[in-house]
């Protein structure tokens, strides 16, 4: 929806669901057509209607004071004057809720309305057709309307969407003269964020993507959410989206909007709606009840509390000062932070679902906070609904470094042959032979790879079909008896249509891995390997969209695995801190490869308490795996029992990652063992005296083993650098994660020990960061003092 010369632009669908959806929410699993289904459904509808003018995909528009409402009506068959609204489904049609049919309805009524007006029209034949996917049966209902009926429900539907559209006008306009107006909150940039803050500007004023390499303690979140406020009233953005990889991140994010939406002296409170998003799971409040109203106090009557929900949510001013209201008692538009605690708190309220509320606030927020999965996954609620709707778009990464290893998992599916095999022993009779087909292909696929692990240069036809063939047979069976599956069923039915979906699009972006756990039992994986062809869709659809992380070099890695548009700028930000705040030595006498481990430990553990006694203080300590961790930790304990040590565990509680980073005082003293890659190598903020060092122990290159071997030689394959895309670039991204640990602000000093001897490697020291001055330090004691020769600011070409 979009604001033009004071008119409020509504799709008829949206206009319906916000005033005519009603009764209650209700997500029991029923095996609904997919969006490609849907279009073949439509278009088999479209054909049997072929000649005698009939018309599809009918443009049609109107006004209603300061709505204007479009959309396009499915069909138009003028030798009947009549107009049809399609719904393509599965199963009964006596299934389908008759808050459906309600809804329905009121979208081909508001098509009949619109067509009487541009046809000048007298009364018209209006249908639902509901198509039937599977049986490609067709159920009609039919009616009749003047066009004057329609005149007067269009009015009732437009009056009491209005007050809520002049509103949205009313803030949009508040909105944007207040972002044009905009000051940085603080009395001047940080060494660095201006430089940050102009180079997404200019990408978003240049509608190009930008990737930043900026270091921590600048103020990234600041420095980057600023500039696209200010560009937002100037590109006429209507949503910004930051997503981060984990909760700190979004906390980040929702404190520097709050820092930025406060007003100061002269400056008023900037009417901003800023939302949080939170997985299903943890915003449920019944997590033992299903999600409908039958089951679920919170889902019943959903959407007849709905519109309660919504007006609270858009006045209220969470953790910030709330708006007051005028003398005529109207209310201003004001700040609105909806984070996870207030979105629950207003659901409660209003005994309404939070996760569902969170989902329909969406659409009226102006930055939406949330995990990379809401807009970079298959299934992206954000993604799916800015397009739905044309909503001009800016998107924010933060720590983006994360981003290839977590798309390549959204993109990634297995099989496993057990699974399978519980889900035939609990099937009924009329799904055992589908299942049966999976197990004859299956056994087709072992049989060409006996290895313990073996990668196939494709999928054979025969596993899809015979997926397809089962996806379809149960799909069909929920559709006739639409009881919930055994869990075992449910489970493997869910995993095969994520990899037929998969199977459908696979090419040289993904591999097909077999795995023999044993004689019987395999497991089939299509393992993406390369995210950009399922990724770029996305950033050439966003307006900008800057990936922003202390670690994002070298751009090449992340422009081709992630598929960035080829005008893609980058930037590598000043550092604001001095070479002389950070002392990095390279241990070149020490090997840490595993078959040299044994022989590390004594060295490691003597070099630790030298650099301990040498500065006292609180130190983290990193190491390639719990195993390596643990045999230093055991030679440091018994040879220098006066140091104290604490380790990080696998599997560790929150209470216990909190009590790991309590014992990191601003006065006290000792060593933390933990783990490269794990919860404390980053988005860990220890300044000060709290942290004052650091022990790498590793060069942190992802283990050896067919997976990634198979990894190196698709990418060697396709980029000519296998070793490094799959190796090197990884591993050297953890070690410098885990050694900004250290140096948090500009007034920090500490140490950093990378022991390895191939830290002294010139194409490894050129992964370091450009401010570091490196300290190569031999087995002899001589030494020599090395940049880290890495390029300066340059563009992607």
């Amino acid at each position: 929806m979009s604001e033009t010369s004071r008119k409020y632009s509504v799709a008829v669908r949206a206009l319906c669901e916000f005033t005519a959806k009603q009764g209650d929410l209700d997500l029991r699993f029923t095996p609904s057509p997919t969006a490609q289904e849907g279009i073949q459904g439509h278009a088999v509808v479209a054909e049997r209607r072929s000649g005698g003018g009939y018309r599809t995909e009918l443009p049609l528009e109107g006004e209603f004071g300061t709505l204007h409402v479009r959309g396009r009506a499915d069909g138009y068959d003028p030798e009947q004057n009549l107009i049809e609204e399609v719904k393509t489904h599965r199963g009964r049609f006596d299934a389908i809720p008759d808050n459906h049919r309600h809804l329905h309805w009121a979208q081909v009524r508001v098509y009949g309305h619109l067509l009487c007006r541009q046809l000048g029209l007298d009364r018209v034949n209006l249908a639902l057709v509901y198509f039937d996917i599977g049986s490609q049966h067709e159920t009609v209902l039919r009616e009749t309307r003047s066009s004057e009926e329609l005149a007067a429900l269009f009015a009732d539907q437009c009056t009491r969407f209005l007050a809520w559209a002049e509103q949205e006008l009313a803030h949009r306009t508040a909105r944007d003269a207040a972002l044009g107006a905009l000051r940085f909150p603080h009395a001047d940039f940080r060494p660095g964020q201006r430089q940050l803050a102009e180079a997404i500007f200019r990408a978003n004023a240049g509608r190009r993507s930008l990737l930043a390499q900026a270091p921590t303690g600048i103020g990234k979140t600041v420095g980057t959410l600023f500039p696209v406020l200010k560009a937002a009233p100037r590109e006429g953005l209507d949503k910004i989206v930051f997503l981060a990889a984990k909760t700190p991140g979004r906390r980040l994010a929702l404190d520097a909007a709050a820092t930025l939406m406060k007003g100061a002296g002269e400056r008023e409170a900037l009417p901003l709606r800023v939302l949080e998003l939170t997985a299903r799971d943890k915003a449920c409040e019944h997590p033992d009840k299903a999600c409908h109203g039958e089951s679920c106090p919170l889902a019943r009557g959903f959407y007849d509390r709905l519109p309660a929900a919504r007006a609270m949510a858009v006045t209220v001013a969470g953790a910030l000062p709330a708006p007051v209201a005028g003398e005529d008692g109207a209310m201003p538009a004001g700040p609105v932070l909806l984070d996870r605690e207030t979105v629950r708190a207003i659901a409660l309220a209003q005994e309404v679902c939070p996760y569902y509320l969170a989902s329909e606030m969406v659409r009226w927020s102006d930055v939406v906070v949330g995990d990379y999965n809401y807009w970079f996954d298959g299934g992206a609620m954000l993604y799916a609904l800015a397009l739905a709707n044309g909503w001009k778009t800016s998107v924010l990464a933060d720590e983006a470094h994360n981003l290839v290893s977590r798309a390549r998992a959204m993109y990634t599916a297995t099989l496993d042959r057990a699974a399978l095999r519980a889900a035939r022993a609990v099937a009924p009779p009329a799904l055992q032979k589908p299942l049966e087909k999976i197990g004859r292909a299956w056994l087709d696929v072992s049989k060409a790879a006996p290895l313990p692990y073996q990668v196939l240069d494709t999928i054979p036809d025969k596993l899809v079909n015979a997926l397809q063939g089962a996806g379809s047979a149960i799909t069909e069976h929920l559709a006739a008896f639409p009881a919930p599956l055994d869990p075992a069923l449910q489970e493997f039915y869910f995993a095969l249509l994520g990899f037929a979906r998969l199977a459908e699009s696979f090419g040289a972006h993904s591999i097909l891995d077999v795995t023999r756990a044993d004689a019987r039992d395999t497991e089939l994986c299509i393992r993406n390997v390369v995210p950009a062809p399922f990724l770029a869709p996305r950033f050439g659809f966003a307006h900008s969209t800057t990936l922003f992380s202390a670690t994002l070099g070298p751009w090449n890695y992340f422009a081709d695995l992630l598929g960035m548009p080829a005008d893609t700028a980058w930037i590598d930000v000043e550092s604001p801190f001095r070479a002389s705040q950070l002392q990095v030595h390279v241990a070149q006498g020490i090997s840490t490869r595993y078959q040299h481990r044994r022989q590390s430990l004594a060295p490691i553990a003597e070099l630790m308490a030298r650099q301990y006694h040498t500065a006292p203080g609180n130190y983290l300590a990193f190491f390639s795996s719990f195993d390596y961790l643990q045999q230093v930790a055991g030679a440091f304990a018994a040879r220098h029992p006066d140091i104290p040590t604490w380790h990080q565990s696998r599997r560790m509680s929150e209470a216990d990652r909190a009590a790991f980073l309590g014992r990191f005082t601003a006065d006290g003293r000792g060593i933390g063992f933990a783990v490269l890659g794990g919860s404390f190598g980053e988005g860990v903020d220890l300044p000060g005296k709290r942290l004052i060092g650091a022990f790498v122990a590793t060069l942190g290159l992802p283990q050896v083993n067919p997976v990634n071997e198979g990894l190196r030689e698709r990418m060697q394959a396709m980029f000519g650098a296998g070793y490094d895309y799959t190796y090197l670039y990884p591993g050297m991204q953890k070690v410098v994660q885990a050694a900004g640990r250290v140096i948090r602000t500009e007034n920090d000093c500490g140490t950093v020990w990378l022991i390895d001897d191939r830290f002294a490697r010139a194409d490894v020291l050129d992964l370091l960061p450009r401010w570091w001055d490196v300290d190569v330090t031999g087995a002899s004691g001589s030494s020599s003092s090395s940049g880290s020769g890495r390029p300066a600011n340059a563009a992607v070409p």
